[in-house]
């Protein structure tokens, strides 16, 4: 089973103090924090084996090459691929989901074609579809939520129709925590040969994901939220689908060979590194790596129910609070580790910034899901509280007698 306490010491963030109390950090769906591992992983590669990869002779661009090739086959055996070839680092899922958008949706998309999504879509899964509907005159039909933020499948089966080309859909909300059923909705999806683009930004790095179980294929997510560093994400692209994508940015790294005698003619690269244009983010590849390695040791399955044991501690805390309101399912049934919630009416900011002076970090506002909140009645948007593995049942008992005194202070 997973051990916190022991997580914890792996995390030297974690010893710092803000307004001179211990850091509680539960802002994890933004972004995580890095345990010593990965951090010592990026300085290595930078002090003995920097250089630019791929066509490189000499011996420190044949060992960062390796790195980076490595890196592809450990994320794609971390989420069940067949090989690194399905596997495109790009900059985050923002970056991944875009390049799904222009490369696959603008090649194949044709006027009076459909893409269905739904209203719990963080932004990035949301804007670029309409997008490119825009350009390709297709339309975006949006799925709804019940009260309690559970995606209404019966809606679902009645938007995929004969025209439905694309599904895009989240697999857990970063703002309700409601993980969605993949695998059902990929094979609704595919009964009338539509794909299945997946954000996995809140799924893949707090629960066992197999894009081959889920029969999904696209997924999207990002190195910094499980463990890594900023600047790398991935696309897992299943194989089947590579010739049926545009090319989404061109340029060194992208090519086999180039000519040019009045007319240009090209010859791609193959997959992954025909979409992985210019110099990438290699020492962001080796530290994702390192991420996954360290998050394999410790389980996916034990960081998910840990976080379920917080949430259902915090769920509890705050029911006996007056003037809470959730945003979200009440129950753990299909639910990650994240928890929204307002109280009475204190404005979301000003109750981050009260936490915060308590050393607790939370993040306030839309979350970049902006419709979601405005759907579900949550106007002025919510205070949300994203658990990790390093997060500790004392953390979340803090967290709560915080609330409590801020409960009371608004009688007065």
């Amino acid at each position: 089973m997973l051990d916190p306490y022991e997580v914890r010491k792996d995390f030297p963030i974690l010893n710092r103090r803000i307004n001179d109390k211990k850091l509680i950090y539960f802002d994890n769906a933004a972004t995580s924090q890095r345990p010593i591992q990965v951090i010592r992983a990026i300085t290595e590669f930078y002090e003995k084996h920097n250089a630019n990869i791929h066509r490189g002779f000499h011996t420190l661009s044949q060992e960062a090459s390796d790195l980076y090739e490595e890196a592809h086959e450990v994320v794609a055996k971390f989420i069940g691929a067949k090989s690194g070839s399905e596997i495109v680092f790009v900059r985050n899922t923002t970056e991944a989901l875009n390049a799904v958008a222009m490369s696959w949706g603008l090649k194949n998309l044709c006027k009076g074609d459909e893409i269905v999504i739904s209203i719990m879509e963080h932004h990035s899964n949301m804007l670029p579809w309409f997008k490119v509907a825009e350009a390709k005159e297709a339309k975006v039909k949006v799925i709804y939520t019940d009260e309690h933020g559970r995606l209404i499948y019966n809606q679902l089966e009645e938007a995929i129709t004969e025209n439905t080309r694309i599904v895009a859909i989240t697999h857990m909300s970063n703002v309700l925590g409601t993980i969605n059923d993949v695998k059902k909705i990929a094979k609704l999806a595919h009964s009338i040969d539509a794909i299945v683009v997946v954000d996995g930004a809140q799924s893949v790095p707090h629960m066992p994901v197999n894009v081959r179980e889920l029969n999904i294929d696209f997924l999207a997510f990002s190195g910094h939220k499980m463990l890594g560093p900023t600047g790398i994400g991935v696309l897992y692209v299943k194989e089947d689908l590579m010739k049926s994508m545009g090319t989404f940015m061109v340029g060194g790294g992208t090519i086999k060979e180039v000519h040019y005698r009045g007319e240009l003619k090209v010859v791609w690269d193959d997959f992954p590194w025909k979409f992985e244009a210019g110099t990438p983010n290699i020492a962001g590849a080796v530290g994702l790596m390192e991420a996954v390695k360290y998050l394999n040791k410790i389980g996916m399955e034990n960081i998910f129910k840990h976080e379920i044991e917080l949430v259902n501690r915090l769920l509890k805390g705050l029911s006996e609070l007056e003037g809470v309101k959730i945003c979200g399912p009440l129950d753990l049934e299909s639910r990650g580790g994240i928890v929204s919630f307002t109280i009475k009416s204190l404005d979301p900011h000003s109750l981050a910034l009260l936490l915060d002076e308590e050393g607790i970090a939370v993040r306030s506002g839309f979350h970049c899901a902006q419709p979601l909140h405005e759907y579900l009645g949550f106007k002025s948007g919510t205070v949300r509280v994203s658990f990790y593995l390093y997060n500790t049942k004392e953390e979340v008992d803090r967290l709560i007698e915080v609330l409590r005194s801020i409960v009371e202070s608004l009688k007065k």
